[in-house]
């Protein structure tokens, strides 16, 4: 398959995202056990894949739901990142 939008081979690809953004998520998983906002990220998103996607409107671009927020939670409480 021709590599049609020139992401390198090397088995990882650079994702641009907000600096507000990323500020955001480095305080937000402060005292969790992520060791940073790129593998918390990568979790999240192999998460979201594993669910089958998204199934429900998207809240406009860089907001979380409500409903993801909890989720979000839900799941870092469960894996013993918060109390």
């Amino acid at each position: 398959m021709p590599n049609e939008m020139n992401v390198p081979r090397s088995g990882r690809v650079t994702l641009k995202i907000p600096r507000e953004l990323y500020e955001t998520l480095t305080r937000m998983i402060e005292g969790t056990g992520f060791r940073s906002v790129n593998e918390f990220v990568v979790h999240v998103l192999r998460d979201l894949a594993a669910s089958g996607g998204l199934h429900e409107a998207a809240p406009p671009a860089g907001e979380l739901s409500a409903k993801e927020i909890e989720v979000i939670r839900t799941r870092l409480r469960a894996l013993g990142y918060i109390e």
